[in-house]
């Protein structure tokens, strides 16, 4: 009956009849849909980054911290970000030591954009496009005040199992965070260990939640 139907079908038919009955019989995989672009996830990033800012007041500085710790912790690559802050010294704690570093980290990230993107006042999250950095990629944006003011911001982009995810942040396209946490987080490290740089890096975080507070 099969060979029959093949038989009295056109050849493009056939094709099409051939490739649907090996993938009902899973012979061939289902393609799997495609992953975001660099500039793709950068602006989803920001349009979340918006609504939090849009509800900040009401939602409050621990209410923006739980909405951005989970879009964090998918948009960034907090592991490799953690790693090539500290360096060298990476290599040298155990891997408890790196999961409880990762982890404080990860704090520090989602509570600074709580922290600076608190209220909305008419600003302009704009992604400007991306451009090669050798296997990695550049997404240039700016942020846009009302009154024309702008600070540009560049998001380093690498792949991670084939998904673009942020790996560094770039002040003005030159200053990067992970250089300026660097020189900070070796030097605590090197005066207080490892439990100095978790206290260190939990201590910023409860400031930041003070001052929101202090200042709702």
């Amino acid at each position: 009956m099969i060979g029959m139907l093949f038989r009295r079908a056109p050849a493009g038919k056939c094709v099409s009849l051939c490739l649907a009955l090996l993938l009902t019989i899973g012979l061939l995989p289902v393609s799997a849909t495609a992953a975001p672009a660099p500039e793709e996830v950068v602006q989803s990033f920001y349009g979340t980054l918006l609504s939090t800012m849009r509800q900040g007041p009401v939602l409050g500085q621990s209410g923006r911290y739980a909405r951005l710790a989970p879009l964090v912790d998918r948009t960034f690559d907090i592991p490799r970000m953690t790693r090539l802050a500290l360096g060298s010294a990476w290599g040298t704690l155990d891997p408890a030591q790196q999961r409880l570093i990762t982890s404080a980290f990860a704090r520090y990230v989602s509570a600074t954009y709580a922290d600076r993107f608190e209220t909305y006042s008419g600003e302009q999250l704009q992604v400007s496009g991306g451009r090669p950095y050798g296997a990695d990629l550049i997404v240039e944006t700016k942020i846009v005040k009302t009154n024309g003011e702008s600070t540009r911001l560049d998001y380093l982009m690498h792949q991670d199992q084939g998904s673009w995810r942020i790996s560094d942040v770039c002040l003005d396209g030159t200053i990067s965070q992970l250089a300026v946490h660097r020189a900070e987080f070796y030097s605590i490290l090197r005066r207080e260990g490892v439990d100095g740089l978790v206290t260190a890096l939990n201590r910023k975080v409860d400031l930041l939640r003070s001052v929101a507070r202090s200042e709702s």
